[in-house]
């Protein structure tokens, strides 16, 4: 084996889906260059996905902020300046291929997969970090030295050793959603937590190609209003970092921090396969106002005592869906911080670089950790469309509507959980018993899944340009009502009919009179009270058993 080997540049290693739905394998080159001619990122994992995103998006922020596209020598010194760049870049419709050449050509040493001095994404004095096999690179498998799983989906040569395209895929991914399990080999050192990426819950917008949306979430002012300092990818520093869980600055541009080196790592190889790496802690910053990074939901929390609030990253929840967040994406709360990438958008919606009727597709990725983030437990995805013009000024009047019907509907599923636990009770169940916890947790989550794909579509169907503001939103007002009322009842009558002839006889509990025909009645004027529903015709609501 040659000591300087595969270099990301040419080999092909990022998985893509083609426009014919078929997945590829093509160089860093060729997603940047060809990025119109493919449909997304298609790796193995949607992780994956993201962290090979921000790769990407590093080696364009360092590209255009200091080249035009001509390549020629042109930094990014205002705003102005920087919307006039990404507008010219977005109009071409693909990135110019100069540009990119001259930089990547540039620097093409520092993207060896295996270097003796500078291992992409990597650092020769991880040599001496703790050593882990091929199963916990691979992010399909993740297995510790300590746990190993009983069902892999993959086996033999798969999980033994991993060609050196998936090692690739799965380096850049370990740096960025590692787990807390490696042991420091220095004494007295802090922890830096899991991998930057595995703390943050991950929000980027989606377009129709590769090349859309590495452009829109390509943001080159800060919150969309501030000029990023001069970009620092992680391959241009003259010596790969080797100092254990070093704690840093934020980084102020965002190269630096796309590239961000949360762990020192260092492949392992054997006949032409990785088998195994070496792992030390790495560069880590405090996730508290942690402002530069664009793309993460975030959340308020109090400061204690006479100390101020702050705003760190959102975790995802693997039981919550995406819309259920909607004020988290795009007006926050009193002190709340909405996402960069957001802010982004909206700047170029304002500026009319993107049309009035643009539709985007956001998505959230993230992974959900055991035990103080021991090991990796799930990946969480999500997604969802709307039109841009929510997010604008002018959204806000729509935003409060959306707001009061997520509201509406997360009351309602509450109303199903107290009618579980009441049929529960008449059915001679156990009160406050962990099976009568679980009958109203079942409830309320049944009813999040049958408004899940009505909620989304009736939020891409809102168009704020259309028609009279006012008129619109009484229609959309009604016709969510009638959506999530109607849904509610069904749901309510289908656990009543299931309640049994127990639940149907009923019993006494502490005083109260628990059965199916009595709970259900009660039910059915709390949900048609709390839609609002007497001004709806009694055909189109009265559905009581």
């Amino acid at each position: 084996m040659s000591e300087i080997e595969f270099n990301l540049l040419d080999e092909p290693w990022i998985r893509v889906m083609t426009e014919d739905c078929t997945a590829q394998e093509i160089s860093l080159t060729q997603a940047l260059w060809e990025g119109h001619h493919y449909r997304r990122l298609a790796g193995e994992l949607p992780t994956q996905d993201v962290a090979i995103l921000r790769l990407l998006l590093a080696v364009l922020h360092t590209v255009f902020y200091r080249m035009d596209l001509d390549g020629e020598d042109n930094p990014i010194e205002t705003p102005g300046q920087a919307v006039q760049r990404w507008q010219m870049l977005w109009k071409t419709g693909q990135f110019p291929r100069e540009p990119i050449r001259k930089y990547l050509e540039q620097w093409k040493e520092r993207f060896w997969l295996f270097h003796p001095e500078h291992p992409f994404y990597q650092t020769p004095a991880a040599s001496v970090g703790t050593v882990y096999t091929a199963a916990k690179l691979n992010g399909e498998l993740s297995e510790s030295n300590n746990k190993v799983r009983l069902f892999p989906v993959c086996l033999g040569k798969e999980k033994a050793g991993l060609d050196y395209a998936a090692a690739a895929r799965w380096l850049i991914h370990l740096n960025g959603f590692d787990d807390t399990s490696a042991k420091p080999k220095g004494k007295g050192l802090p922890s830096p937590g899991a991998g930057w990426l595995g703390k943050l819950g991950l929000i980027y917008a989606e377009g129709k190609t590769l090349f859309e949306t590495l452009m829109l979430n390509l943001a080159l002012l800060k919150d969309g209003s501030q000029i990023w300092e001069e970009p620092a990818p992680v391959w241009e520093l003259e010596k790969p970092k080797g100092e254990e869980r070093t704690e840093i600055a934020m980084p102020d541009n965002q190269a630096e921090l796309l590239t961000l080196q949360s762990r020192r790592l260092l492949l392992i190889r054997e006949n032409e396969q990785v088998v195994g790496y070496t792992l030390l802690g790495g560069d880590f910053f405090s996730k508290i106002n942690a402002d530069a990074e664009q793309m993460t939901l975030w959340e308020y929390r109090e400061g204690k005592k006479n100390e101020p609030g702050y705003n760190q990253p959102k975790r995802l929840k693997p039981d919550r869906q995406m819309w259920r967040d909607f004020s988290a994406i795009t007006v926050p709360q009193s002190n709340g911080k909405t996402p960069g990438i957001m802010n982004w958008v909206v700047l170029l919606k304002w500026k009319e670089v993107l049309e009035n009727n643009f539709i985007i597709h956001f998505r959230t990725v993230g992974a959900k950790y055991g035990d103080k983030d021991f090991f990796i437990e799930d990946i969480l995805e999500d997604h969802l469309d709307f039109h841009i013009s929510l997010l604008e000024e002018g959204g806000k009047l729509w935003d409060k509507l959306i707001q009061d019907k997520i509201a509406q509907t997360e009351k309602a599923a509450w109303f199903l959980g107290v009618l579980a636990e009441e049929l529960f009770k008449a059915a001679g169940g156990q009160p406050d018993s962990d099976a009568e916890k679980g009958r109203i947790y079942q409830a309320s989550q049944m009813y999040y899944s049958a408004v899940d794909i009505p909620f989304r579509r009736w939020l891409a169907s809102i168009d704020p340009d259309l028609g009279d503001a006012e008129e619109l939103r009484a229609k959309k007002d009604e016709q969510w009502r009638m959506e999530a009322y109607h849904l509610a009842m069904k749901q309510g009558q289908k656990m009543v009919q299931n309640a049994g002839e127990a639940a149907f006889a009923g019993r006494w509990v502490e005083g109260k009179f628990y059965s199916s025909p009595n709970v259900f009645n009660r039910f059915f004027w709390q949900i048609r009270d709390h839609f609002n529903m007497k001004s709806i015709t009694k055909e189109k609501t009265d559905e009581r058993p």
